[in-house]
């Protein structure tokens, strides 16, 4: 059938190859349709799939019974019903299998093992088209009656047969002069045409169908026309099981911008003049960083940065453009922590995301919620009004993997505005002295199968998804999982963070639940990001062990123990639980009973559990591994007295020390993960303890974490004292319990009750605890954190001994004093020799933590007779931390005393 554009300049026409001849092409009827789904001819029935193909030729059915006969049935309408007892119908036909003794690949063997069946030659042929209609494996008796059927999981088929598509450069709308090519990867369509609009939501300018490559599964077609600045999206003709032959109007994976709510992608050619903020060409981004220990870094969302502050124009509050506005109470902030020595600010999600309407969302009104009492329940009830239809989301939610979020551009309906102002934003923080960082979730998506809002199970249903042993979508990460083993997925994610760092100058990037990804894929994707960039580009990641990949079950993974070696960072849980107690998970009693190294644990107890003083040693013992980088070769005197590499550490069964180099190992106490580190303490410091001291707690673990070797990593606001309201879980909590005070004045604490759906089984703990005024922050609070903070940050970046590069040189130049049996185990004494080291700026650093209540003093024989002086940052009047200038060093003995609860430092 030939399919000719409705207006405009004439467009070639194209053969539509593939379709039934019972089916009719998409036509511009079907491009305009409101729906997303039309189906074309209904299943007979939905299969499980329990088997796999191992590649074109060959499936595993794991557990599948010796006896019988192997069939693999094949319809083009989706008609085969396998019924147990009777016979197959529906089918056009079948192909014969044989039992094998073939091996079960190592990539499969989580599968487990059964018969291997092989197809003939001749029928492994046929496969690439049989794969573009229904296949059902079925078991049968000699009479010809099923025993068994299933569906087949066919990734490994797919890239097998497809191996090619991991070449093909240019998928996606390409716009160029006088063309415009689109090439989108479907190789089980049967049919793909594109749909052309003028606008976001006019009608169809002209739908054309593209041809089918068979060599690399890549549907095609060039429009002689320059479409750059319309829209379009697909027709795509695929058998989806359990739904039948049905015709899917779908985005493009690789959109690189929307209209309002994702409903079009837009063709652009990202290096247009227009879609440049001016200046972009010529700006460029700090080179603060030479090494990735270099990076300290503050973890940021978009709307929160601005939703609140009054200094921004009331049209760019949420908005990428209020970055722009650089004299703004947000903006000041940012550009005092760069000249304090902050380099890199992270972006939760900026990419688009499918749980925030972009059109019209929902504001709670915030007159309602204020005046509340601090431990009401209201708050949170009214923000849950609009739970689902409101502004805010962090953004784990990935709808779009290459284009910008709408939600934070000020025209949404324009596909070219929001590329233009997230660059703007870019600029606008590379010009305060920032590099920009991008969290992102390639692990899983926000929604699969047949719905709405998924996009890549409507084009190659079951193949970006990772399946379970029955063939269904795996969710551990929460959500839809990835398989980013697979080739294709792999390459998405690949290309998608190559744009970024190429397109947008994304100078590092965050990944969230890497370890779902493989470790050989994560070492590709840092060589072909560092190539399209230009430059080296700093990848960091959560390196958790869980789910159906724990344990490199299905692959050898991006994780905490398997990336050693690999130079991509990981966040390091070790220092974390030792610095502020209990676990990530923590609920119920042990809020209050798990209390740390930095808020009570031994010497200051709360009440609520009998922790003892070998608790106290492990745990300090667990800060200086941190300290040290949490690297594995580090040689550490224990607190029994004992010298053990970290890796011969325990921290919960696993190695303390995992990392081969610092790089490795991203630092942190707290992040948009769980309660602030102010709400834990509220829990776990003694209620008695005033408002000052606990601000100098939480500075006691920004200097932890800022004397660590390694990456420096600190969620917004931490350094202002930010509180959620005790809220573990503030994804979807909305502005209120996610607010950030600019001008000093509140941190939020005690602002109602957190959201119940993932706080309310621990009300009765929290009520009493919001409803203490003692419990809140004043301003002098908050701004004695926020100087004492950066003195900090200036005193990282005023050595490169806090930022070593190697483990040998951890080893070489970091010894801890005040170790083993007869320390004073609530303080941290360590020493970095600068002799010889480029960028030490001094020959010896010597730094004191001290959590304690009371002073302490610390000799240590072997710096007696040393010219030891505060750090120059320290002694300054205006200092943010006075009570440091009470420490002394006493040269005829070497010994040191630093206040209570104070982090000093001394040079020479």
């Amino acid at each position: 059938m030939v399919i000719r554009k409705s207006t405009g300049a004439a467009l070639a026409a194209f053969i539509l190859v593939g379709a039934s001849p019972a089916r009719a092409a998409a036509d511009l009827a079907s491009c305009n349709d409101d729906g997303f789904q039309a189906v074309l001819s209904p299943a007979a029935a939905a299969f499980d799939a329990r088997a796999a193909w191992l590649d074109r030729g060959s499936l595993l059915w794991p557990a599948a019974s010796a006896d019988g006969i192997y069939r693999l049935y094949h319809s083009a309408s989706a008609a085969i019903a396998a019924q147990a007892g009777a016979p197959v119908h529906g089918a056009d036909g079948a192909l014969a299998l044989t039992a094998t003794q073939a091996a079960v690949p190592a990539a499969f063997a989580w599968l487990g093992q059964g018969p291997v069946l092989a197809l003939t030659a001749q029928d492994t042929a046929r496969m690439a088209a049989l794969h573009q209609g229904q296949l059902v494996l079925v078991r049968e008796d000699a009479q010809g009656k099923v025993l068994d059927a299933t569906g087949v999981q066919t990734a490994g088929a797919l890239d097998d047969l497809y191996a090619g598509a991991q070449q093909v450069a240019d998928l996606g709308a390409l716009p160029a002069p006088q063309r415009t090519t689109f090439k989108l990867w479907a190789p089980t369509a049967r049919g793909v045409a594109v749909c052309t609009y003028d606008s976001g939501d006019g009608p169809a300018r002209a739908v054309v169908p593209l041809r089918f490559d068979s060599a690399t599964g890549v549907w095609s077609a060039t429009l002689p026309a320059n479409l750059d600045g319309k829209y379009y999206r697909y027709a795509v003709d695929v058998h989806a099981n359990g739904s039948g032959i049905v015709r899917n109007l779908v985005t493009d994976p690789y959109a690189v911008s929307l209209t309002t709510d994702s409903r079009r992608a837009y063709i652009a050619d990202l290096a247009a003049p227009r879609l440049k903020p001016k200046g972009w060409d010529s700006a460029k981004a700090p080179a603060r960083v030479q090494a990735q220990t270099d990076m300290s870094i503050y973890e940021l969302h978009v709307r929160d940065f601005s939703i609140n502050d009054a200094s921004v124009s009331a049209a760019n509050r949420g908005k990428y453009t209020a970055f722009t506005e650089t004299g703004s109470n947000g903006m000041r902030h940012l550009a005092a922590l760069a000249r304090a020595g902050l380099t890199d600010v992270h972006l939760l999600p900026v990419y688009d995301i499918g749980s925030v309407p972009e059109r019209h969302c929902d504001v709670p009104d915030t007159a309602r919620l204020r005046g509340l009492p601090p431990d009401s329940d209201v708050q949170q009830q009214l923000v849950g009004l609009t739970r689902q239809t409101d502004c805010y989301n962090w953004g784990y939610d990935p709808y779009h993997y290459s284009a910008p979020e709408g939600s934070y551009s000020t025209k949404p309906a324009d596909g070219a505005r929001r590329i233009v102002e997230l660059r703007q934003m870019v600029m606008a923080l590379h010009g305060i002295g920032l590099r920009v960082g991008m969290d992102v979730v390639y692990n899983h998506t926000f929604l699969g199968g047949q719905a709405e809002k998924s996009v890549l199970d409507r084009i190659v249903p079951g193949y970006y998804h990772r399946l379970d042993a029955r063939g269904a979508i795996e969710r551990s990460t929460c959500c839809d999982n990835t398989a980013t083993e697979h080739g294709m997925m792999g390459k998405l994610m690949t290309d998608s963070v190559a744009l970024w760092a190429k397109h947008y100058r994304i100078d590092s990037f965050r990944f969230d639940l890497m370890g779902h990804q493989p470790r050989a894929v994560m070492e590709a994707l840092q060589r072909r990001v560092d190539a399209a960039a230009g430059r080296h580009v700093n990848l960091i990641g959560e390196g958790w062990n869980f789910g159906e990949v724990a344990d490199g079950k299905r692959f050898v993974q991006a994780s905490q123990l398997a990336l050693n070696g690999s130079g991509i960072g990981t966040f390091s849980d070790r220092g974390r639980d030792a610095v502020r107690g209990g676990g990530a998970g923590d609920a119920g009693r042990d809020m209050l009973a798990r209390q740390g190294y930095v808020n009570g644990l031994f010497y200051d107890p709360n009440g609520s559990a009998a922790q003892t003083k070998e608790e106290l040693l492990k745990a300090a013992d667990l800060v200086r591994v941190g300290l040290a980088g949490s690297v594995r070769t580090y040689p550490l005197t224990t607190y029994d007295g004992s010298v053990r590499k970290l890796a011969d550490l325990d921290y919960a069964g696993q190695p303390a020390g995992y990392a081969s180099a610092p790089g490795e190992t991203v630092n942190y106490v707290e992040n948009h993960d769980n309660q602030t580190l102010y709400d834990l303490n509220a829990f776990r410091l003694p209620l008695a303890t005033g408002s000052a001291d606990r601000a100098r707690v939480q500075m006691l673990a920004a200097a932890i974490n800022t004397f660590s070797q390694g990456v420096a990593y600190f969620h917004a606001g931490f350094d202002i004292l930010r509180s959620k309201s005790l809220d573990r879980n503030s994804f979807e909590s909305g502005d209120w319990f996610n607010r950030l005070d600019w001008t000093y004045r509140d941190n939020y604490f005690g602002t109602g009750l957190p959201p119940a759906a993932d706080n309310g089984k621990d009300y009765a703990l929290m009520r009493p605890v919001l409803a203490n005024p003692a419990l809140k922050a004043t301003p002098a609070d908050i701004a004695f954190a926020r100087d004492t903070f950066r003195d900090l940050l200036a005193i990282r970046a005023s050595s490169t001994l806090f930022r070593l590069r190697t483990a040998d040189e951890i080893g070489q130049r970091l010894r801890f004093y005040n170790t083993g049996p007869q320390q004073v185990p609530t303080v941290v004494v360590g020493r970095l020799d600068g002799s010889g080291y480029a960028g030490a700026s001094y020959r010896s650093i010597v730094y004191l933590i001290n959590v304690d209540k009371v002073a302490q003093r610390i000799a240590v024989p072997e710096e007696a007779g040393r010219g030891y002086r505060l750090h120059p940052v320290q002694d300054r009047v205006e200092a943010g931390d006075q009570r440091v200038r009470e420490a002394k060093y006493d040269k005829a003995t070497g010994t040191f005393t630093v206040p209570a609860r104070t982090a000093v430092v001394f040079v020479e």
